[in-house]
């Protein structure tokens, strides 16, 4: 990972000794500003939430800059997008909002460009991939705020038992499966294609399989390729039909219970992130990880998954706004928030500090499957539309009556209808 990012990291010390942004400096001098920030929550309950990070954030930035106060309103995952989205068709958007989506706000020209918001130097420090990805009509919109991959866990008392070996392939997949079900295993293989975020473990399949999301230049949606479809028909047919997957139809499974179900020593192998593995550590499960198996064993590119921080025009803080974002892309306060919540860094530097300090040593897989992944076409505002649709309908796919390609193409039709409306 750190040999991709030597050109990138000369690129940023050379920047910082000459390039700054007008209108970035130190304080505006025209009289207190508020800024108001709506964020998501990482935490899983009160005594960790992400509220309490952002205390200690604006509290220090605000020492250091006592003409500009920050407010912080932290809401759940569930509620934060559609929240800020009605605030902004009231008229009432917040100067920043740390969610899952931009697109759409950048395409009705809510937002500034980060270019408008950031010296220079921190705009070349995000990761080169998080920054494409946070692009409309190559103008940078989204600044990457979090970022992590996803590693196939498996239950290594349970694979010691069964006398199993980590699969290296699809077939292994299915041997471990077969024999950890034979073994009394309640889930052998969890196949999360529930509502919550099947359009993630779906992502994980399609790219493991050769396909994906996109046309392989990443100029339009290909979900009903032919590598898709294969990758589908292989799921129903090997694990889904044969009972692999456990007693819960996977369209049926969200990722949370199957998650749960693997911090109770129930699940023989699923796919998972960072926050997994301090689940399962808390609760005493001896786990281990490795990249998802392809058909023939080949590397494949993993999913990586990011979230985002935007500055909305309504309010004109432009120069208060960049100055809180400098702050906020400091090293320590990226790696503080990282090291809260199991998030990978989202910056050069940070994400060096992080593969190089000892302490997380666990999330050095993690980070170098993020130099390799590809991320949700977050970019188009089709993108919603087509989650949804992924949402409701891929389940479906792998049921004993279902049909992989007919379900496929009914969600490419969406996708289609939904990018020529763009």
């Amino acid at each position: 990972m750190q040999r991709r990012y030597y050109g990138t990291l000369a690129a940023v010390a050379a920047l910082s000794l000459a390039a700054t942004l007008s209108g970035c400096g130190a304080g505006t001098g025209s009289g207190e500003v508020t800024l108001k920030l709506v964020a998501a929550d990482y935490g899983s309950n009160a005594s960790n939430t992400s509220q309490k990070y952002w205390d200690e954030l604006v509290a220090a930035f605000r020492k250091k800059h006592p003409d500009i106060a920050v407010e912080v309103d932290v809401r759940s995952w569930k509620d934060v997008d559609r929240d800020v989205a009605e605030m902004v068709a009231k008229d009432e958007a917040p100067d920043l909002a740390q969610i899952g989506a931009y697109a759409d706000f950048a395409a009705e020209d809510k937002l500034y460009p980060t270019s408008e918001l950031l010296p220079i130097p921190t705009q070349a420090n995000f990761l080169q991939r998080l920054n494409q990805a946070g692009e409309v009509d190559r103008v940078q919109y989204g600044m990457p705020f979090a970022a992590s991959t996803r590693l196939l866990f498996f239950n290594e008392e349970l694979f010691e038992k069964a006398g199993l070996e980590p699969p290296k392939t699809w077939q292994g997949i299915v041997t471990a499966a077969a024999k950890l079900k034979a073994q009394g295993v309640k889930y052998p293989f969890a196949l999360p294609l529930g509502t919550e975020e099947s359009q993630a473990e779906t992502m994980m399949w399609m790219l493991s399989g050769g396909g994906g999301y996109q046309d392989a230049v990443n100029t339009g949606y290909d979900i009903n390729s032919a590598a898709n479809i294969q990758t589908f028909t292989w799921l129903k047919d090997k694990l889904v039909t044969p009972g692999l997957t456990g007693p819960i139809d996977p369209g049926q499974l969200d990722r949370q219970a199957a998650f749960d179900a693997f911090t109770k020593g129930e699940v023989g192998m699923l796919n998972g992130h960072p926050t997994l593995m301090e689940a399962a550590e808390k609760a005493g499960v001896k786990f281990g990880m490795v990249p998802l198996p392809s058909p023939d064993g080949e590397a494949t590119p993993s999913m990586g998954v990011a979230d985002w921080m935007m500055a909305f025009k309504q309010n004109g803080h432009r120069e208060e706004i960049g100055e809180f974002l400098k702050f906020v892309y400091e090293d320590q306060n990226v790696l503080d928030f990282s090291d809260a919540y199991d998030i990978l860094p989202v910056t050069v530097t940070a994400s060096t500090a992080m593969e190089g300090d000892s302490k997380h040593k666990k999330l050095r897989p993690f980070l170098r499957e993020l130099d390799n992944s590809e991320l949700y076409p977050v970019g188009k505002t089709s993108w919603a539309r087509v989650s949804k649709s992924v949402k409701a309908n891929i389940g479906k796919a792998v049921t004993p009556d279902g049909d992989p390609e007919a379900v496929l193409n009914g969600i490419a039709k969406e996708a289609a209808d939904a990018e020529a409306a763009e």
